[in-house]
Parts: C-alpha cells; sequence; structure tokens
C-alpha cells in the first residue's frame, strides 16, 4: 500500500496588503532585518505592496513592532 503525501498548496486569491516600516532595525538582531529586506523595505517609512499569502504574513509576524500592515482594495 502506498503511502500518499498531502502537498500544501497556496492559491494567490489575488489581496494584497501594503507594509510599511514604522521603526528603525538599527540595534535589530540579522535575521529581522533579513525579514525586513526580504518584505521590500529598506528605509525608514518605506513601503510595498506584495501578495496576500502565508508566507508574507508569517514574517510579518515575526517583526509585528518593526511594520505596519494595510490591506490594499482593489
Amino acid at each position: 500500500m502506498e503511502k500518499t503525501k498531502k502537498v500544501a498548496t497556496q492559491e494567490a486569491s489575488g489581496k494584497k496588503i501594503q507594509v510599511k516600516l514604522v521603526k528603525s532595525v538599527i540595534g535589530t538582531p540579522q535575521w529581522m532585518r533579513t525579514i525586513v529586506r526580504t518584505l521590500g523595505l529598506r528605509k525608514l517609512n518605506d513601503s510595498s505592496v506584495v501578495t496576500d499569502t502565508g508566507a508574507i504574513r508569517g514574517m510579518v509576524r515575526r517583526v509585528p513592532h518593526l511594520v505596519e500592515l494595510t490591506e490594499v482594495k482593489e
């Protein structure tokens, strides 16, 4: 009998969210800086519009004190 693996798939719903850097990354650990950079943020008050996926939401959850999240209405 063969065992089947369940593969988690993320469906792109087309929703977008805006992420804004509201606090500086100076003095934070390197992993936090990497997350902020991966979200597309460079400078203070910089914002980026990204697709709303579980991976992005997870990144935002790791640095909630540095970023602000807003849902974009299309």
